[in-house]
């Protein structure tokens, strides 16, 4: 095994026993936004960069401006969002990764969706530690009651440092939907550093 991949498979197994930790555990799925809760009730202030998610992207001064973002297909309207440095200086982190966060809000100004996805620009010594954010939000919404489908290694994705994970895992739990998919698998015709290692946390409204 080469040292790049010797490191990996050692820097794999020190996060592994640290993942434990709720690092996700909060009064609402995320801060103090929760699902189903009115866009009003959110506070301007700790959030900044809220931008339309969609064809037509442009900034919002602040989430009363929702309505300016163009409605999709499900009719849900899309806010990306990042956390102010004043509130986070860290940045937009999650349970210590590096985040790009959505909100999706309904015609009745309500929450219907909230999706956590860890950053694929971030650093590459934080991105090695991508998939673990899945295993601390399933602590953070309670180990059981969880459907999984998992994957297993093939010709065209293959373990990093002896490890790999390709699932999806779903539960409903007061009235939401929890779907957390976790990655990390190397293709064999890409670099090491070039890895596949990501989660995405989506929360919904259970039902929709």
């Amino acid at each position: 095994m080469s040292k790049q991949g010797s490191a990996i498979r050692g820097l794999v197994f020190a996060v592994t026993v640290t993942a434990a930790v709720p690092a996700m555990a909060t009064a609402g799925d995320l801060r103090d936004i929760s699902v189903g809760m009115a866009i009003s009730s959110v506070p301007d202030a700790g959030y900044i960069n809220l931008t339309c998610v969609g064809e037509k992207t442009h900034r919002l001064a602040d989430w009363a401006q929702w309505q300016a973002c163009q409605a999709g297909p499900d009719q849900l309207r899309g806010i990306r969002f990042e956390y102010d440095r004043e509130s986070g200086r860290e940045g937009t982190m999650v349970g210590g990764h590096p985040a790009i966060l959505t909100v999706m809000i309904d015609k009745d100004a309500k929450i219907a969706a909230l999706m956590i996805e860890t950053d694929p620009k971030a650093r590459l010594y934080l991105r090695k530690k991508a998939f673990l954010l899945g295993l601390q939000a399933r602590s953070r919404y309670g180990e059981d009651g969880w459907t999984c489908s998992k994957a297993q290694p093939g010709a065209d994705k293959q373990e990093v440092g002896g490890v790999f994970v390709d699932e999806k895992c779903t539960k409903t739990i007061d009235g939401r939907t929890v779907e957390i998919e976790r990655h990390l698998y190397r293709e064999p015709n890409k670099e090491l550093k070039d890895m596949t290692d990501e989660t995405r946390i989506t929360i919904r409204r259970a039902g929709s």
